[in-house]
């Protein structure tokens, strides 16, 4: 949560986290990570809609769309980190699936990894020549720096790259969309996720019009939920540059967040009471903040930086 929500970017840190199972991070540890994930991205669109705060109804409007997505991604959280704490439920979901799409016992995905081939000759150079008089440990920490920063900057520059080529369409395809129902919503929210390569951009598009009286709540909330599906996409192709015996864990966790994704939408969606919970609490919460400003900065900074911290201090003392 804190590190998606600092960064702004849920692609990079779902791609992180790929690379650090790739690596030998355990899979139930990397679960609620990308769980986390999902809670801070949605700090963008929440930012966005303070942006109509001198105007009212419309800010009331544009809060409530934003608030929609954190509070069902919170929602999706509460049911289904408790099951994957006591049954493992998405960890074997993914193990399967990721089973059957290697399909390999050496579980290398070298036989169709076309973004290892891009990657290892500048890889090499930097390993072999220009960080060659490091020793082995300090050119591994620095290598690991270095992919860091090459992965926040990548997908940085291909999400301006394709905002500039895509904006225009995508809003078309809001108006055409958004307002036909709930599966053309979750579908068009997916495909314009997967054009731009960022939930953040998509989320952040509808905000101003659902704040403007274009697009009501009720039709913003499905669109939201088809960007949570869309983002996965940028760990799926993440693990494809994974090969060698962790491949099969580096494709597990990006395998499992989609599952997760896909069946939070599916399970939180099409049970009415459920339904209803993100909706209701972003109406009360949005009406609140329209009558008094602090409740807005105290919901993000609770949110996204105390409640995380105090997790974080807590799991720290009682290990």
């Amino acid at each position: 949560m804190v590190a998606t929500a600092l960064i702004q970017s849920s692609s990079t840190v779902t791609s992180i986290i790929v690379g650090l199972v790739a690596g030998g991070l355990p899979v139930s540890i990397a679960v609620p990570m990308v769980m986390g994930a999902n809670i801070g991205t949605t700090i963008t669109n929440t930012i966005v809609s303070i942006g109509h705060i001198r105007q009212g109804e419309e800010f009331r409007r544009a809060f409530a769309a934003a608030t929609v997505h954190d509070f069902f991604n919170l929602l999706a959280v509460f049911i289904f980190l408790p099951l994957e704490i006591a049954f493992d439920l998405l960890e074997k979901i993914g193990l399967f699936m990721a089973g059957l799409l290697i399909a390999d016992t050496s579980m290398s995905m070298s036989g169709f990894n076309v973004v290892k081939m891009a990657v290892s000759p500048p890889v090499s150079l930097i390993q072999d020549g220009l960080l060659s008089f490091l020793p082995n440990v300090a050119s591994g920490i620095l290598m690991i720096f270095l992919g860091i920063v090459m992965i926040f900057v990548s997908i940085t520059m291909i999400g301006k790259l394709l905002k500039l080529l895509m904006v225009g369409k995508a809003k078309d395809i809001l108006h055409n969309a958004v307002g036909r129902g709930p599966a053309a919503g979750v579908t068009s929210g997916a495909l314009m996720t997967i054009l731009v390569q960022s939930s953040s951009t998509t989320t952040s598009l509808i905000v101003p019009l659902a704040g403007t009286g274009i697009f009501s709540l009720r039709q913003v909330f499905p669109f939201t939920l088809g960007a949570n599906i869309g983002t996965c996409i940028t760990g799926l192709l993440a693990a494809t540059a994974v090969s060698g015996p962790n491949s099969v864990f580096a494709l597990e966790i990006a395998i499992i967040h989609l599952t997760f994704n896909v069946i939070s939408v599916a399970l939180i969606y099409s049970i009415p009471v459920l339904r209803e919970i993100p909706i209701r609490l972003a109406e009360k919460l949005s009406e609140l903040a329209q009558a008094n400003k602090l409740y807005v900065l105290a919901y993000i900074l609770g949110v996204f930086v105390v409640i995380p911290l105090i997790a974080l201090f807590v799991t720290n003392l009682l290990g």
